[in-house]
């Protein structure tokens, strides 16, 4: 396959994923020890992308420190930022100004908060072999009336979009990485907000123009919630989804450099243990991710958690379904759970918070 050109749409502020995006972008979160892009970018380099194009807007000044001009990972990097939000089209509209690609080449457009296993060589295939205008990766979910779906005729065309409706017609939904042919970006307004999902992909399918879905069911996440961000980096730890960018071996847990885990304390269920991170005896921690710094102290309880940078859980302490901040200190004998979120640099008093009776 010829060399790629993508779009990376990362602008987001990540609103449900508060308190964890308030000071970084949800694409930088640590996702399996590494920031959550990295494993788009390596996954993307794997099929044959060689430049991408960051579309940027909320905190866009942290994307560049964060990967450089990307030779670590074999790409060249460019990064372009809308000073007002523009909605997907826009974005896309305007990043694509920064493009190499001819008016007939595809242009690959990833969203900066999925994880997906799908084979992105075959979905650019499909565009070319079919001459399409786009071609959408659509999956196959369980419960489509949480999305808009996407319906298709027999030989892959899609024939509409529509939006979240209780008794679909469809269990196909849009996956978010499209594959444009760099004309269609053309023909997008420039610095317009525009919708691709609402405006876009309609217009091209009302004036005739070939939009086909490229459907399957492999591996797919869409991390913008706490559970399904612990969720993601979990099963890269596992290996549910393979990454070029996992920075050690998969299993039960990964281990960052310098963090201290007790030989008497549990670690399970692909946990994460941060940089500099220190788990004392006794401690257990399953499927949670223990930013870099953070302290867990002896007998304390962590499960499908987010413990934020420098956070301290103290002794004895339940943390359950739940996200803690950044500096938050959850003082001893606290339970915490049911998605409640504890904000960055909060304090909580000993037994300050509790949802079972037990003293």
């Amino acid at each position: 396959m010829p060399d790629l050109e993508a779009i990376l749409l990362v602008g987001g502020q990540g609103t449900r994923l508060r308190p964890l995006t308030l000071g970084t972008p949800k694409p930088l979160l640590p996702t399996a020890g590494v920031p959550f892009l990295a494993h788009q970018l390596a996954r993307a380099r794997s099929f044959g992308v060689r430049r991408i194009v960051f579309a940027t807007s909320y905190k866009a000044a942290m994307f560049e420190p964060a990967f450089g001009d990307g030779s670590a990972f074999g790409l060249s990097l460019e990064y372009m930022t809308e000073e007002t939000p523009l909605g997907t089209g826009g974005a896309i509209r305007n990043a694509g100004e920064a493009l190499d690609a001819g008016s007939d080449d595809p242009v690959l457009i990833l969203n900066g908060d999925i994880l997906s296993g799908h084979d992105i060589g075959a979905q650019v295939r499909l565009h070319r072999d079919r001459q399409a205008a786009v071609t959408l990766h659509l999956t196959e979910v369980d419960d489509p009336s949480r999305f808009g779906c996407v319906p298709t005729d027999e030989a892959g065309r899609v024939t509409a979009f529509l939006e979240k409706t209780p008794n679909p017609v469809t269990n196909r939904i849009n996956a978010g990485c499209y594959v444009f042919t760099r004309s269609v970006i053309d023909s997008i307004p420039r610095d317009e907000v525009v919708s691709v999902e609402r405006e876009t992909f309609p217009g091209l399918i009302e004036s005739g123009q070939l939009v086909m879905g490229y459907a399957d069911r492999t591996y797919w996440l869409d991390v913008g919630t706490p559970s399904a961000y612990v969720q993601g980096s979990r099963d890269l730890v596992l290996g549910r989804l393979a990454s070029p960018a996992l920075p050690g071996p998969t299993g039960e847990y990964l281990v960052l450099e310098g963090a201290r885990v007790s030989p008497e304390a549990k670690i399970q269920d692909g946990t994460v243990v941060g940089a500099r991170v220190v788990v004392e005896a006794g401690a257990t921690v399953a499927g949670s991710v223990l930013s870099d710094d953070c302290v867990v102290e002896a007998g304390a309880r962590v499960s499908d958690s987010v413990v934020g940078q420098r956070a301290r859980i103290c002794a004895g302490t339940v943390v359950r379904d739940a996200v803690i901040g950044d500096d938050a200190v959850v003082g001893p004998g606290n339970e915490l759970q049911h998605g409640v979120r504890v904000w960055p640099g909060v304090e909580l008093p000993e037994r300050a918070l509790r949802y079972s009776s037990d003293v």
